[in-house]
């Protein structure tokens, strides 16, 4: 049997479980700043997608499909029947993958600054290749420029500097592996499928997962809400943190006993 992907609990152990799941190039701690807000009224699970952080590290390219089966495979282990997932970007694939394959296991759905489809296909592979060739480094800066707004970065150096750090420590084969995952992905046929109560949170200003790519995504799931946060980038769970994680209370509460 395959190792179990990393993975840490908080919040009391009776508490309905919430699975958080990571984006690219980053690890389990990339919600750190959501836990204060969701570990009291919930059991919070996160995890590191393989390829990153503690998880292991098999030879790509992977597939949506697999990550999610991931997931699946350690919440069997776990013991742990039915979630509300929230994912962002990479990590709100495959939450979209298993509201759509596996419903009974996804009792709420949050997706933060994700895609459905992330075309050129190309431009995934190059950069898959790219890190496999050249290492992280090669793909740091832009990706940092993606991710935070000039603003944060200049008012929260640590903060970004930590995610460098994040990224750098990425295995290259685990993030090429996931790059190539992306560049296959195409869910926007089978969105109308998604039961699960959703919320579908954008950052304004992300050039990775621009707002439209969030609106096709809540315009095709019945009754799905959509959320555009100013003043953010791709990474709005940690440049934002306080708000997604007021969205994302608000949106796995009304989903639980009163």
């Amino acid at each position: 049997m395959t190792p179990p992907l990393e993975h840490r609990f908080d919040g009391p152990e009776d508490a309905p479980v919430v699975m958080l799941s990571n984006s690219l190039g980053t690890s389990l701690e990339v919600w750190d700043d959501e836990i204060p807000a969701l570990a009291g009224p919930f059991r919070v699970l996160r995890y590191d997608h393989r390829g990153h952080g503690g998880s292991p590290v098999p030879p790509g390219p992977y597939a949506i499909a697999e990550l999610a089966r991931d997931a699946l495979e350690l919440l069997d282990r776990l013991g742990v029947a039915r979630v509300a997932f929230c994912g962002t970007s990479l990590g709100g694939m495959v939450g979209m993958w298993l509201a759509i394959e596996a419903p009974e296991r996804v009792d709420r759905l949050a997706l933060c600054c994700t895609s459905a489809h992330l075309p050129p296909r190309e431009g995934w592979i190059e950069r898959a290749a790219t890190v496999r060739a050249h290492g992280m480094e090669a793909v740091a800066d832009a990706a940092l420029e993606r991710w935070f707004t000039p603003g944060y970065a200049g008012r929260r150096p640590e903060a970004v500097e930590r995610a460098r750090r994040a990224l750098l420590d990425t295995p290259a084969e685990g993030y090429a592996g996931c790059c190539e995952a992306i560049a296959e992905c195409d869910l926007r046929g089978e969105l109308r499928r998604i039961r699960a109560p959703t919320l579908v949170i954008a950052a304004e200003d992300d050039p990775a997962t621009p707002p439209e790519h969030a609106r096709l995504i809540a315009e095709a799931i019945d009754g799905a809400r959509l959320v555009v946060l100013a003043r953010a980038r791709h990474l709005a769970s940690v440049e934002r943190a306080e708000a997604v994680s007021d969205e994302l209370l608000a949106h796995l509460v009304a989903g639980t006993p009163a």
